[in-house]
């Protein structure tokens, strides 16, 4: 099976390619350049797509003005040292006006233009830290819009959206991929991460993945600000 995987470089999607690389999939990575705070993530991506053996691996360009209005495309600071429950709480300053939703959109066109029969995603319900469209109706929704809107939909084979990891705790996705063999040392989940790739360790998406690994039990490989790199 042709799989289009949405990889940030980060931790999930990472673990979602692995899962679909198993499942002896043919998998090709799709990332964005959106003009994101921590562009580094590409480079994250690449080195998981090329060490995971991704058949391919692109990177679509968005126009960054579709997307302002965020924090992690520069409006704004990213907030650090947020608690659990504000975490939990509300929509943060990092969501990124229907990002996710453009680009699925790209996949859905990708799939349709390359036979690819299944898209892949890395979100998560349960560590989802108030973002809308990492939530189950909204990929219930994208999967009624590859159904309705596609001429694969018209003739009954719409595009699978999959979301692997969209019940597990974080830790429990960290302990798959581990199993899977990932290297989660060539992941990069910050969202501030200083241009020698350093992990801020304070933001959100550093307190959630820290977290992770304190609850599964396995050393973080992460570079942090201020630590040395566990390896």
């Amino acid at each position: 099976m042709r799989t289009i995987v949405l990889l940030s470089g980060g931790l999930d999607s990472a673990t979602v390619l692995a899962l679909c690389r198993a499942e002896g999939k043919e998998c090709h990575a799709l990332s964005f350049r959106y003009g994101q705070r921590h562009e580094l993530e590409l480079r994250a991506a690449a080195r998981v797509a090329a060490s995971l053996g991704a058949a391919s691996h692109r990177v679509a360009l968005i126009d960054a003005a579709c997307l302002a209005g965020s924090a992690l495309t520069g409006q704004g600071e990213v907030p650090k040292g947020r608690s659990e429950a504000e975490i939990g709480h509300g929509i943060p300053a990092t969501y990124v006006p229907a990002r996710n939703t453009l680009f699925v959109a790209h996949a859905i066109a990708l799939a349709e233009s390359t036979g690819a029969e299944e898209i892949a995603l890395g979100i998560n319900a349960l560590d989802f830290s108030g973002y809308p469209d990492c939530r189950p109706d909204w990929l219930q929704a994208m999967q009624e819009v590859a159904r309705l809107g596609t001429k694969a939909g018209a003739l009954g084979r719409p595009v699978r959206l999959r979301a692997p990891l969209l019940a597990m705790t974080k830790a429990d996705i960290i302990r798959q991929g581990i199993a899977l063999g990932v290297d989660y040392g060539l992941t990069l989940s910050c969202y501030d991460p200083a241009a020698d790739g350093c992990a801020c360790a304070a933001c959100d998406a550093c307190l959630l993945r820290r977290r992770g690994f304190a609850e599964a039990g396995v050393v973080d490989p992460a570079r942090y600000l201020g630590t040395p790199r566990a390896r």
